[in-house]
């Protein structure tokens, strides 16, 4: 059966800020110049917003650049900062870090939102516009013209039984080809991998380093809650060698709700980590469970986060395409933001692309349009000032003092220096190379989970509202099936089964006979990434699902 092809001027995979942004400055161009001009974005979360979570705080700069009237119109941004704490954990006490003026924590002018809540509402401002926006759609494959540029973008078929077979409701994917295709993916992007390799964007850059993000929703005590407050924390409960991280905002939406959330960077050493579970331990420190207390934990969710920042950034453009948002990344990390960043990269490339893609004679060396423009535009814009002056925070962390060594380098070269220091630190290389094998390493003893601050991973799982059509073929693929068992479990313990947040690895034991073997709960899957990422072995390769399937994280 052969796919329905439909053609656009731009076509737009990923339904997040970025992808957005781009979608609404877009067709804010073609009204201004009175163009016709036809936007297609696809997303594969079912709703636009379903599969988005962020902690977050959001700096509304480049909101306020592409919509300037946003509070007339409604955005869901309802709790502007009020009050900023930064501590220092030890086991049962805080030391509390003045947050100076100018250091990347200050969140003065920021505002605490549910950022599935503001892209849905990004999403209503775009379809407004004329954006074709079409959830419950996951982009499959990357097309390409017969002369190697990029013409657009496959779905996936679905229907399709486990074993390969069609089912009664099978559907061909569709195709959608357009002069210029943006990917906006987000982390650790599946159609990304393939055109870094494709087309080698990867060669001139630091590899990309990641985080895991775990965050929970909770309603408390009302004596409780601070509506505008944000505390963050680094050390206990993990080592000073371990990046990472929490955060607690006070959210103000009509009820004593708070947002926590624990970030573990992905280039940890010890396979033991676990960070679901340092996640939970975390919360009963007596500072944290002080506010959870009597509350009810109502939401779970987990997302990796881009955090190479500057050294890591590829080459973003690509004949028939480019790259935007938390795709190639972003992020401010030590700022942990990076809503505003992929705003403003999506803006950017709208602004680059819409003269070429209604110019009455493209200009083209290749049948898809190449758009370099959008580099050299982002290269002079605030977005690469700013992740160029704080390059060297994360990297400074590797060194003999860890976690109280890059603090320092913060105080010293970024408050005082503003990142002007003359060097550029590089980071350790692939996070799944970090890894040194179990018998090196101690193993961590976790307490059990209380059920009332502390929870299992399975409950935990449930309140993410993930779901996927269980007889569909697996989007948790093994190049080689005999390496969990031979090599992740001989020599790393079997880390897959610590790293996922959503209990989709384990070991059990064959049913015929001695030995374990890997069983894979796809069924589970946040689409987080992690696995894809961490894998001492880089043999899991993450693939989309049918659209529709995954979390359902309703405003997280």
């Amino acid at each position: 059966m052969e796919r329905f092809a439909d053609e656009a001027d731009v076509v737009i995979v990923g339904g997040g800020p970025a992808g957005l942004s781009a979608a609404i400055r877009l067709k804010q161009l073609a009204n201004e110049h009175q163009k016709d001009l036809r936007v297609c974005l696809v997303e594969k979360a079912p709703q636009i917003g379903a599969h988005t979570l962020s902690g977050a705080c959001l700096e509304p700069s480049a909101l306020t650049e592409l919509i300037p009237d946003w509070k007339e119109r409604g955005a869901p941004l309802n709790t502007p900062v009020t009050e900023d704490v930064f501590n220092i954990l030890t086991k049962k006490h805080r030391i509390p870090v003045p947050i100076l003026p100018g250091l990347p924590m200050r969140n003065h002018g920021n505002y605490i939102v549910r950022l599935g809540n503001f892209v849905r509402w990004l999403g209503e401002q775009a379809e407004e516009l004329g954006v074709e926006l079409y959830p419950g759609y996951a982009a499959a494959e990357v097309l390409f013209h017969e002369d190697g540029s990029v013409k657009g973008i496959a779905t996936n078929d679905v229907g399709i039984a486990k074993d390969g077979s069609p089912k009664d409701v099978f559907e061909r994917g569709m195709e959608l080809h357009a002069k210029v295709t943006l990917f906006g993916e987000g982390c650790h992007g599946h159609l990304a991998k393939q055109l870094y390799k494709q087309f080698n964007l990867r060669e001139n850059c630091d590899p990309q380093t990641y985080a895991i993000g775990l965050k929970e929703l909770w309603v408390i005590d009302e004596k409780k809650w601070r509506p505008g407050r944000t505390e963050h924390s680094v050390g206990w409960p993990l080592d000073r060698h371990s990046y990472g991280g929490s955060f607690l905002y006070h959210l103000n939406e009509g009820e004593p709700l708070v947002a926590l959330g624990f970030v573990v960077g992905l280039d940890y050493s010890n396979p033991y980590l676990n960070p679901f579970k340092e996640f939970q331990r975390w919360k009963h420190h007596p500072f944290i469970a002080a506010t959870l207390e009597g509350g009810q934990r109502i939401a779970y969710g987990a997302r990796a986060l881009n955090e190479g920042g500057f050294q890591s950034i590829p080459k973003l453009t690509f004949p028939g395409g480019l790259l935007i948002g938390c795709s190639p990344g972003f992020m401010n990390v030590p700022k942990i933001k990076g809503t505003h960043t992929a705003m403003k990269s999506g803006i950017l490339a709208a602004e680059a692309i819409f003269p070429k893609v209604t110019a009455k004679e493209p200009n083209s060396e290749t049948a898809g349009l190449h758009v370099p423009e959008y580099s050299e535009n982002l290269k002079k814009s605030w977005v690469w000032k700013e992740l160029y002056s704080v390059r060297n925070i994360r990297p400074s962390f590797h060194n003999p003092f860890g976690l109280y060594g890059g603090m320092i380098y913060t105080g010293i070269f970024y408050w005082i220096l503003r990142g002007k220091e003359p060097w550029t630190l590089k980071h350790s290389g692939l996070d799944a190379h970090q890894l040194k094998p179990a018998k090196d390493c101690t193993p961590i003893e976790y307490p059990k989970p209380d059920g009332k601050i502390s929870f299992d991973l399975l409950s935990s799982v449930a309140l993410s509202g993930t779901n996927h059509e269980g007889d569909q073929p697996p989007h948790l693929t093994l190049k080689d099936d005999s390496v969990p068992v031979a090599r992740n479990l001989a020599v790393y313990d079997g880390p897959e089964q610590r790293f996922c947040p959503a209990g989709v690895y384990e070991y059990v034991p064959v049913e015929s006979g001695d030995g374990m073997r890997l069983q894979i709960n796809a069924q589970n899957c946040v689409h987080c990434k992690t696995c894809d990422i961490k894998d001492p072995s880089q043999n899991i390769n993450w693939v989309v699902p049918e659209g529709g399937g995954g979390p359902a994280y309703n405003g997280m």
